[in-house]
């Protein structure tokens, strides 16, 4: 449980309040719990028989060339988004985001980035992120909605670029 207002240690000063995060609530329990079965579900819900190896669904709908990327790099940012609700600071949302931008990008490339994908788990990373914020007492950072726009307006474009992708390659295919 994170202490209200934990003391700080250089200066022995009690912050004022409403400055640090409040102790954990039931819908963020449950949040955090749910984001934590949806990292598993796409990262490692499927073991490899004869391994102690495991992959997810992201990885399976990554073998779809092109589109199934898109669609697992649009379930990656359910738990971008969740966490930014949760109030994740702004460089924490931006490594979250810089873990699915890589998975995205790298899982374009045929067969060797479905392998990537299987091993880089983006999403499981992302929870962890998510855990190791919530874990230690800090100042609640609320993103400002310019950040908030600028990493939707960043997705997007990524998204309209897979998209586009997608479109060249089955032109490609089918021509």
């Amino acid at each position: 449980m994170i202490p209200k207002h934990p003391v700080d240690s250089s200066t022995g000063a009690k912050p004022l309040e409403g400055e640090w995060l409040a102790p954990e609530t039931e819908d963020q329990r449950e949040a955090r719990e749910r984001l934590r079965f949806l990292a598993w579900l796409l990262d490692s819900s499927i073991p490899i028989p004869g391994t102690r190896l495991t992959v997810g669904l992201d990885a399976v709908i990554g073998l779809l060339p092109f589109i199934g990327d898109l669609i697992g790099v649009l379930a990656s940012s359910i738990i971008l988004a969740e966490a930014g609700r949760l109030g994740v600071g702004r460089a924490v949302l931006a490594r979250m985001a810089l873990n699915v931008a890589i998975e995205g990008v790298v899982g374009i490339v045929p067969l060797a980035g479905d392998v990537f994908d299987a091993a880089w788990k983006a999403n499981q990373r992302n929870v962890r992120l998510l855990e190791a914020w919530a874990a230690r007492p800090h100042r609640v950072e609320r993103s400002s909605r310019a950040f908030v726009i600028l990493l939707a307006a960043a997705l997007a474009a990524f998204l309209a670029g897979c998209g586009y992708l997608s479109y060249l390659g089955l032109r490609w295919l089918l021509s």
